[in-house]
């Protein structure tokens, strides 16, 4: 895969953006908090992976390696993979997320579920986005928003 610029990323996330009926400024936003247009960004999460992962590997749904890749974030928006998974993903490997289009088309939809689930109030879709432990975080995204109006 060819590393994009960051020009053609922001072109791509105003796409994903209006497919999912998403201000594409705030998804430039979350992508410049979570990756900094680093297509490649990955973090393994291990209190995820204790609390979410371990369960279903003990009853065989998948296996550790799966199980490894799903309590990671990946790509521009650091969807998790378990996420991705929930969100329909069905690629063999989650390392696709890490494909821009793949990983905005995913993180978006995602996105838009929490919109749905908090009746679009930006401040909890975003306290969710990341899990609810850092009230900071929906601050941190808005405040870059102006930087892509």
């Amino acid at each position: 895969m060819m590393h994009p610029t960051k020009e053609a990323l922001i072109s791509l996330a105003h796409q994903k953006a209006e497919k999912y009926g998403l201000e594409s400024a705030l998804i430039c936003s979350l992508v410049e908090q979570e990756s900094n247009w680093n297509v490649f960004a990955v973090r393994y999460e291990p209190g995820f992976y204790a609390k979410y992962i371990v369960p279903s590997l003990e009853v065989g749904h998948f296996g550790p390696t799966e199980g490894m890749c799903r309590a990671t974030s990946w790509g521009l928006m650091q969807t998790m993979g378990q996420t991705a998974r929930e969100m329909g993903f069905g690629g063999p490997f989650l390392s696709e997320l890490c494909d821009p289009e793949i990983g905005l088309d995913i993180g978006c939809k995602y996105l838009s579920v929490l919109y749905s689930k908090t009746g679009n109030n930006t401040r909890d879709a975003l306290l969710r986005w990341n899990g609810g432990n850092r009230p900071e975080y929906p601050d941190q995204v808005m405040a870059r928003m102006p930087s892509y109006a």
